[in-house]
């Protein structure tokens, strides 16, 4: 059951401050607050921390975009005739500096940023309440969760943006570029105190950021850096946590299962309580009001929009056997609302014709007919069978690293999907047997596009998409950006743009 609600509520000029269900926090009349007299009771800390989640529900993160960008540039799924027309440039890399799900990608990690910098810019003031008021275990815990959650926005930006502006306090004051490598270091400090002052899964609330998955996303900072060594210490500390039963995979994608024994870190959403502005521009990127469902069935849906399906190419990729398949897509013949309903061939049909599948991983219909507009399923961000891949590349990849418990890692996922068939014990060998994992594990899991590009495979691997080698690794600084921002001019954008 999900526990935490994230709801903004505008304040005092920049500043948003969150509210929690009544469960957690009393709403707070935001007539009364101001910068100097906040910060004063454990609700107010509590609602400014939350405050700092809310952006991670957007549309232009997981509410809708986020999703779309990556799976399409993936080349995960394919874009039906109806796809709207910011979206499918994604998939041929024709997109620019104009685009508008840039743009709230931009602004939404920047305005959670500037959400989580409230809470540390205050940070003498909460670490001044006395003792009876907040305990130092929870004074450095929500402290911890500002630096997991910036150490999080900064991590979906410079895989996108690379170079980018650093902002450590909250600023209305614009500032230049700095390179890949200092933002990676904002992220691991950020990481590194998270993992030292948040609390462990089974103590905290569902739906907040614990030790585990500070150590997890340091563990995936420093696996993306190739730092294998370092990486595969942080991961080790990520404990207390077993893949999904053998047949239960497609339990890390439906409402009843969420925050089960793989969870680790999740998006939360949850229709009951309210869906706000659902198609106006606060939606977008602001992360105020109520924001708290997302619009990825209804869009994946082969039996609602279906403006896109899953690729031949990824359908083609799985082995035979592999009981990931009828979890991860519908085809002819799949049952759904809970086994009442079968699909037929014409339930995937489009005015270009038939297609061959639709998404079944985050879709309502294993319970409903059809889809709503919104849903109410949470992303699962974090998965521990990530973390058993990752480890896997970490020994793979390190000087010294043992191919045998790499492949045991690996063996571990497989098992799980019914496959039993042996990995050969080359480093290569190795090596593809994780790349191949990765793609029908995370399939629709917006993973798989930063796995090309990290592993330098985007030229194969993209090949006749219209991806450029040097240009399309990254997104172009928005245009909003670079027409207000005196310090980034249009001409620093990224090579190419």
């Amino acid at each position: 059951m999900k526990k935490i609600v994230y709801i903004a509520t505008m304040v005092f000029g920049i500043f948003t401050i969150n509210s929690c269900d009544t469960s957690d926090l009393e709403l707070t009349n935001p007539n009364t607050l101001s910068p100097d007299t906040f910060f004063q009771t454990e609700k107010q800390v509590q609602s400014a921390v939350n405050a700092a989640y809310a952006n991670l529900q957007t549309r232009g993160l997981y509410g809708r975009n986020l999703a779309f960008a990556m799976d399409l540039m993936s080349q995960d799924t394919s874009p039906n005739p109806q796809l709207e027309g910011n979206k499918k440039p994604f998939h041929d890399f024709s997109f620019n500096a104009g685009n508008d799900i840039i743009q709230y990608y931009w602004e939404s990690c920047y305005l959670g940023i500037s959400r989580a910098n409230f809470v540390l810019d205050n940070e003498q003031k909460i670490n001044a309440l006395p003792n009876s008021v907040l305990t130092p275990e929870k004074k450095n815990k929500f402290l911890g969760e500002a630096h997991f959650l910036r150490a999080y926005y900064y991590f979906l930006l410079v895989n996108r943006f690379g170079d980018l502006p650093i902002y450590k306090k909250q600023t209305i004051i614009s500032v230049a570029r700095s390179p890949k490598a200092d933002v990676y270091t904002l992220i691991k400090e950020d990481l590194q105190f998270a993992s030292q002052n948040l609390l462990s899964k089974d103590v905290e609330e569902k739906g907040r950021a614990t030790k585990e998955a500070a150590y997890a996303y340091l563990g995936k900072v420093l696996l993306y850096e190739k730092k294998y060594d370092e990486a595969l210490v942080a991961l080790n500390n990520v404990t207390g946590f077993s893949l999904e039963d053998k047949g239960n995979f497609f339990d890390n994608f439906t409402e009843e299962n969420e925050h089960g024994k793989e969870s680790i870190f999740e998006i939360e959403f949850n229709e009951k309580n309210g869906v706000g502005d659902k198609w106006g521009d606060a939606g977008n990127s602001g992360g105020t009001g109520f924001e708290e469902s997302t619009l990825r069935g209804q869009e994946y849906g082969n039996l609602s929009w279906y403006n896109v399906y899953p690729a031949d190419e990824l359908i083609n990729s799985y082995e035979t056997g592999d009981l990931r398949f009828g979890d991860t897509f519908y085809v002819p013949g799949s049952l759904y609302l809970n086994g009442k309903a079968t699909m037929k061939t014409t339930d995937f049909t489009t005015s270009e014709g038939l297609r061959n599948s639709g998404w079944k991983k985050y879709q309502n219909y294993y319970r409903k007919l059809d889809e709503a507009v919104q849903s109410s399923i949470n992303f699962k961000v974090m998965r521990y069978a990530d973390v058993l891949l990752m480890k896997a590349e970490c020994e793979n990849q390190r000087t010294g690293g043992s191919q045998t418990a790499a492949i045991a890692y690996i063996k571990e996922v497989r098992d799980r999907a019914g496959l039993l068939t042996a990995i050969n014990a080359t480093k290569d060998d190795v090596f593809q047997a994780i790349i191949h994992e990765r793609k029908v594990e995370f399939a629709g899991e917006q993973s798989r596009f930063d796995d090309i590009i990290r592993w330098g495979i985007a030229s194969t691997e993209l090949q006749g998409t219209g991806f450029t080698v040097g240009k399309n690794e990254l997104w172009p600084i928005p245009n909003r950006e670079t027409s207000s921002n005196p310090n980034i001019k249009p001409s620093d954008n990224n090579p190419g743009y």
